[in-house]
């Protein structure tokens, strides 16, 4: 039949259709080869990145069990209950040595990593910092205090991955600025975290390092982009972390383990070094940011970091240094405050978190004002999901090499997949039954002209006047707010995208938030999530039912605003929130 064909294609010339079949067979097998080499090769780099961690993390191990074995009399439980504010403390008193501490907190990042995969890769260099710091003229305000960074953070001599395999053969050259300022301030960075695949998911797990788990419980997800960081400093591997923050890579960490995080506005701190998998997304733009254990530690990070040396190196930083007075203020605050957006509404336990908050700030003498955000719905779809797929993802794509997927990615990656005239013809058919999914593959879409991506630009801008509009004519200082939480189990993540609304506004909208744990997870609020039904009771709604249950005991958090480059001011009113709910716990 084949060979029939091919003599109809051919040429009448003396031409042996078998003999262009065996071709065609060897081109066929050719294809085949090639596709299997290049296959191999990636797996080769996936097995000599992991090898490279392994080795790292037995050096590490070998190097703090010499030290054990030359001081065996280190308080090391002592040590990590410090705060960073006493540690600090410590350090330039000289009560405590800088290599002390960063060799209990070495310990201590070996066995967290050995229960949850936190760790992409251990920092050899911090000896050699250990050492720098010591010659140093003047103790930064961070001297001694060793730091962990999320992956995609430049540091000289390593890896800058994003979880994508085509990062894996690409040494950073120079430190990022923020290295750069932690050093000169005294930092040790020692260990550089995992993150999901190509950064763009709440989740943690990538083809090559695998997947990082919550230190709480190890069915749970420790939250993402900077869900290595979490699950490190929850599980008490690290006393600070740098994270980024895009969508709430920062906040929901730091809501799933229990931590502080705080996303600054976007250009408040350096970006230079820090890498992206697509790189020229403006219109919503990306923050990196602090995340510890208390508030105090966020602060004077912001403090260590908002200094002439950054300004210098980056002179697109705006040279504004931390302000200790707005920060240090007690006067009572005009709260705005919400516990739903209206567009996903979060689990019980949630918004209990918001309305005790509320009356706790309440009773404090605080101002507590109803406050109801805007248009989440559209902002959702038409503002943050169009400005990532303003293609139609197919630049996002292209960063998956050789095809290679992680299973918590492939709900989003399908969708994009699916032709564009497909995602509207569904959007179309399903938009009577599920109308939140039908816009969800509406903006999966993309944007068809430069006229249209113009438009999508300014009605961002209108957006963000609108909503400063509403807040000034309600004469707020903050907002209060929920956060996405408590703890999805693992690969839940992946299936529910647009869950986090609660923080994708504030990246929109480029102001500073940041996340407090208040409470925990009860028997209580494990019963009244079985009557939740959410806003459409719908496959999504259904879904984050069952991501969130069994997470009695786990952290529940809140969220707090304030307007861009109120920094200072958004820390105060975290504090604030913080010493009420440890007041609360304590009686």
């Amino acid at each position: 039949m084949i060979q029939q064909q091919l003599r109809q294609l051919l040429p009448e010339r003396d031409v042996d259709p078998s003999a262009a079949l065996a071709l065609l067979g060897s081109s066929a097998a050719a294809m085949v080869v090639w596709k299997w080499l290049g296959n191999r090769q990636i797996q080769k780099k996936m097995e000599e990145a992991r090898r490279t961690r392994d080795e790292g993390v037995k050096k590490m191990a070998k190097v703090v069990q010499q030290f054990r074995e030359q001081v065996p009399s280190v308080q090391t439980d002592a040590i990590l209950s410090l705060p960073l504010l006493e540690l600090t403390r410590r350090l330039r008193e000289g009560s405590l040595s800088p290599k002390t501490v960063l060799y209990t907190y070495l310990e201590k990042a070996l066995e967290v990593t050995r229960e949850t995969n936190c760790l992409r890769h251990f920092i050899p260099e911090c000896e050699e910092q250990l050492q720098e710091i010591q010659r140093q003229e003047e103790k930064g305000l961070l001297y001694g205090i060793p730091v962990s960074i999320k992956d995609h953070i430049g540091h000289k001599g390593h890896l800058s991955t994003c979880g994508l395999v085509q990062c894996l053969g690409t040494v950073v050259q120079e430190d990022s600025v923020l290295v750069k300022v932690l050093k000169r301030q005294g930092a040790i960075p020692f260990a550089m975290t995992n993150v999901p695949q190509s950064l763009f998911s709440y989740d943690c797990s990538n083809p090559t390092f695998g997947q990082t788990l919550h230190p709480f419980n190890p069915q749970k997800s420790p939250g993402g982009s900077s869900g290595g960081e979490g699950a490190l400093i929850a599980g008490g591997g690290s006393i600070l972390g740098i994270g980024s923050d895009i969508g709430g890579s920062i906040r929901l960490p730091s809501s799933f383990c229990g931590l502080c995080g705080l996303k600054p506005t976007a250009e408040r701190l350096s970006l230079s070094g820090v890498s992206s998998p697509v790189s020229g997304i403006l219109a919503v733009p990306c923050a990196v940011g602090p995340m510890a254990r208390d508030v105090d530690s966020l602060a004077l990070c912001m403090k260590a970091l908002l200094c002439q040396e950054m300004f210098r190196l980056d002179p697109t930083v705006p040279p504004i240094p931390f302000d200790e007075e707005v920060y240090s203020s007690s006067a009572p605050l005009r709260v705005g405050y919400y516990d739903t957006d209206g567009y996903f509404p979060l689990p019980p336990c949630m918004r209990r978190a918001v309305q005790e908050t509320r009356g706790a700030l309440q009773a404090a003498g605080h101002q507590l004002v109803p406050f109801s955000p805007p248009r989440i719905h559209y902002v959702m779809t038409e503002l943050f999901l169009k400005t990532f797929f303003a293609d139609g993802g197919r630049t996002w794509l292209d960063v998956f090499t050789g095809g290679i997927v992680d299973p918590s990615l492939k709900p989003q990656v399908n969708g994009c997949k699916i032709p564009r005239l497909g995602k509207k013809l569904l959007a179309l058919i399903l938009r009577p039954l599920f109308p939140r999914l039908a816009d969800y593959l509406s903006a999966l879409a993309g944007m068809r002209s430069v006229k249209e991506m113009w438009n999508h630009h300014h009605e961002i801008q209108a957006y963000r006047t609108e909503f400063i509009a509403r807040w000034r004519e309600l004469q707020l200082d903050v907002v209060l707010c929920p956060v996405l939480g408590p703890a999805f189990t693992t690969g839940y993540p992946g299936k529910l995208l647009t869950a986090i609304s609660s923080t994708m506004l504030y990246n929109v909208l480029n102001f500073p938030a940041g996340v407090v744990p208040v409470s925990t997870v009860t028997e209580a609020d494990e019963e009244e999530l079985k009557l939740y039904r959410g806003c459409c009771d719908d496959p999504w709604d259904r879904t984050l039912k069952q991501a969130v249950a069994g997470a009695a005991g786990l952290p529940v958090a809140v969220q707090c605003v304030a307007l861009p480059w109120q920094e200072e001011l958004c820390l105060r009113f975290m504090k604030e929130v913080e010493t009420l709910s440890r007041e609360k716990r304590a009686a």
